[in-house]
C-alpha cells in the first residue's frame, strides 16, 4: 500500500457531507487511512437528513465557507482584508478578473469571495489544495491556490465535465498540478481541451469491498408469474432529469399484463411531484413505491430485497448527463443484474448482454423489452449477475485509484511538477 505521510491537504467540496456522493467520503476515508491529513472545506452546510457510515469514518475537521457572501459580510470583509496582504493577490484577481469579463454572474463574484475567505483562513501547514468537481469548487480552489501560492489538483466526474464552458476547462486544466477522472469518456473530452494532457489521468471510482455488506446468498427465483409474490424492480438515484425516471416509468406501463411486478425507488431530487403523477396518469401508481433519501443501510436493504436494478440515464436539455454511476457497482456488488442504457460510460462497466442489458438512452420501448426479459427470466439474470460481479471485482479496484491520488497528494509523481516559488511568481 503506498503511504503519503506528513501531507496535508485542504480539501474543497461543494457539500459536505451529502447522501448522493458516498465516492467522495469512501475516497477521503481511504486517503486518511494512507497517511493523508486533510481538512474539509465546504461551499455549502449539509441539507440531507441522514449521512452513510463511510461519513463517520472521515476524521478530518470541517470547516463551512459562507454559502452566499451576504450571510456572513463580516468574515467575507476579515478574508479580504487578509487576503490582499498575500503575495499572490495580483495574481489572483487577474485570474477572476479575466473570468468574470466572460462570465459576469453572481456566482462568479461569489466564487472570489469565497476563494478570499478560504485563503486567509488557510492553516499555514496546509501544503496543497485539492477539489472535487471542475466547476464551481476548482473554481475557489484556483483563486485560493493562486492567492497562497500553493498547488492544487482536482476530481472531475460528470456535470462539471460536460456543462462547463470550453474555455474554463481550458484554463483550469492548464492552471492545476493534475486532475483525475472516473471515466475515461470523460479523459478523453478533458484532453481534448488540455494544455498539458499528461497531467490528466483515469481513476475509477470503484468500491472499498471491505466497508460493504456481503450480497445475499441466495435470489428468490421469482419470474413475474406470481401476483403475490412480484419480481422486484430496484432503482436508486436522484429525481433529476438525467437519470431517465420519466422514461423507466414510461417503460415499466408497457410491460406485457402478465407479468407481475413492483418497482421501488431510493432517492431525493426535484421531480419527484411529477414522477408520482407520471406514474398515476399511467395506471402504475400503486405498483411504484418511493422511498425518498435514505441512510446506507437502508439502501443495501433495498438492494437484498430487489430482484433486478435499472438506471435509465441519458442526456439531460442542458447537457448534463452521468459519468459510471456507483450504484450501478452497488448493485453488482450485492449480486442484482443490470439494466441501463449506453448514455455517459455506462458501456465501460457492462458490457451488453453479457453483464447486463443495455439499451439506447431515451427509448421506453427498448427499456420495457429488456425489462421484460429479466423479469421473465431468472437464470439469465443470475448469469447476468455473476459476470457483472466478476468485472467489477477484477477491474474496478478502489485500493488501486486511491493509492495513486494518495502518492501524488503526498507530493509524489505528478503532484510534485509546480513548485511553491513558480506559482507564486504567475
Amino acid at each position: 500500500m503506498s503511504v503519503a505521510m506528513g501531507a496535508r491537504v485542504a480539501v474543497v467540496l461543494k457539500g459536505w457531507p451529502r447522501l448522493s456522493e458516498t465516492f467522495i467520503a469512501q475516497e477521503l476515508a481511504g486517503l486518511e487511512a494512507r497517511g493523508v491529513a486533510l481538512e474539509i472545506w465546504s461551499l455549502r452546510r449539509p441539507t440531507d437528513k441522514f449521512h452513510h457510515p463511510v461519513h463517520d469514518r472521515v476524521a478530518a475537521r470541517t470547516v463551512y465557507l459562507p454559502e452566499y457572501l451576504k450571510d456572513d459580510p463580516r468574515r467575507v470583509f476579515e478574508g479580504w482584508r487578509k487576503a490582499r496582504r498575500l503575495t499572490g493577490y495580483a495574481a489572483a484577481r487577474r485570474k477572476f478578473l479575466a473570468d468574470l469579463r466572460r462570465d459576469p454572474t453572481a456566482n462568479r463574484v461569489r466564487r472570489w469571495g469565497q476563494a478570499l475567505v478560504l485563503a486567509a483562513e488557510l492553516p499555514p501547514s496546509i501544503d496543497r489544495l485539492y477539489a472535487h468537481f471542475l466547476h464551481t469548487p476548482a473554481s475557489v480552489t484556483r483563486y485560493a491556490a493562486a492567492l497562497r501560492g500553493l498547488p492544487w489538483s482536482v476530481s472531475a466526474h460528470a456535470k462539471d465535465i460536460w456543462t462547463s464552458e470550453a474555455w474554463e476547462l481550458s484554463e483550469k486544466l492548464d492552471d492545476c498540478a493534475w486532475l483525475v477522472t472516473c471515466t475515461a469518456i470523460g479523459l478523453r473530452r478533458l484532453k481534448e481541451l488540455a494544455p498539458h494532457p499528461e497531467r490528466l489521468r483515469l481513476v475509477y471510482h470503484g468500491l472499498d469491498f471491505a466497508y460493504l455488506p456481503p450480497p445475499p446468498p441466495l435470489r428468490p427465483r421469482r419470474d413475474g408469474t406470481d401476483a403475490a409474490d412480484p419480481v422486484v424492480i430496484l432503482s436508486i438515484g436522484r429525481k433529476v432529469e438525467k437519470k431517465g425516471y420519466d422514461d423507466l416509468l414510461d417503460a415499466l406501463a408497457r410491460l406485457p399484463r402478465d407479468l407481475h411486478w413492483r418497482f421501488e425507488h431510493v432517492g431525493a431530487g426535484g421531480l419527484s411531484d411529477a414522477l408520482k403523477a407520471q406514474a398515476a396518469s399511467l395506471g402504475i401508481a400503486q405498483r411504484c413505491i418511493w422511498h425518498g433519501a435514505q441512510p446506507q443501510k437502508a439502501v443495501f436493504a433495498a438492494l437484498a430485497r430487489a430482484d433486478l436494478f435499472v438506471l435509465a440515464s441519458k442526456k439531460a436539455a442542458d447537457g448534463d448527463q452521468d459519468g459510471l454511476p456507483n450504484v450501478l457497482m452497488e448493485a453488482a456488488h450485492q449480486g442484482l443484474p443490470l439494466v441501463s442504457t449506453h448514455a455517459a460510460a455506462i458501456g465501460e462497466f457492462i458490457d451488453d448482454g453479457v453483464s447486463g442489458l443495455l439499451v439506447a438512452p431515451a427509448a421506453p420501448d427498448e427499456l420495457a423489452v429488456a425489462l421484460a426479459r429479466l423479469v421473465a427470466n431468472p437464470d439469465l439474470r443470475a448469469r447476468l449477475a455473476a459476470r457483472a460481479a466478476e468485472i467489477l471485482r477484477a477491474g474496478f479496484s478502489f485500493d488501486s485509484g486511491v493509492d495513486w491520488i494518495a502518492d501524488a497528494l503526498g507530493g509524489q509523481g505528478m503532484g510534485q511538477q509546480r513548485s511553491q516559488t513558480a506559482r507564486a511568481a504567475e
